[in-house]
């Protein structure tokens, strides 16, 4: 081999429900992930499309490209249309969430920590509605006299 065909060891380690995981190696220079049975990583699960998403490395780098995906490919939780993946960055195509091991590295398996909730700016405390006032119960509604099925709600 070349120095223009090397290729480095890559995989996709899966992180299962149970806390077990699973690694797939990518196989050649160009990976495409989907449903179809000749894939190269087949996810059968109607969620993923049929041609998802496309790895393709090279000797500088290993990107990622999504082929109009109906659900999308999710780098580190951002949506992407293409970019570079470097080893530990976490690849999610439909609901599996997959680490990227690259020669080994990282050493350390970790599933995705969850999002961090972020402080909402602290707004003045609501005064309470009597229970018996329903205007600020499905708030997408606009309340008027002509609402007759408040009256039969309040018969239940």
């Amino acid at each position: 081999m070349n120095k223009e065909e090397t290729r480095v060891d890559a995989n996709l380690v899966l992180f299962k429900k149970d806390g077990s995981r699973k690694s797939f190696p990518l196989p050649s220079n160009i990976t495409v992930v989907g449903r179809r049975h000749d894939c190269d990583l087949c996810i059968p699960l109607m969620v993923v499309s049929r041609r998802h998403c496309q790895l393709s490395q090279n000797n500088e780098a290993l990107k990622i490209r999504d082929l109009d995906s109906r659900s999308g490919t999710f780098l580190n939780g951002k949506r992407i249309s293409e970019a570079t993946v470097q080893a530990g960055d976490y690849i999610t195509i439909g609901p599996l969430t997959f680490l990227l091991q690259i020669g080994g590295e990282p050493k350390k398996i970790a599933p995705p920590q969850p999002p961090k909730p972020t402080p909402s700016p602290k707004k003045p405390p609501e005064s309470k509605a009597p229970a018996n006032d329903l205007s600020g119960s499905f708030p997408e509604l606009e309340l008027d006299d002509s609402d007759s099925f408040i009256a039969e709600l309040e018969d239940i």
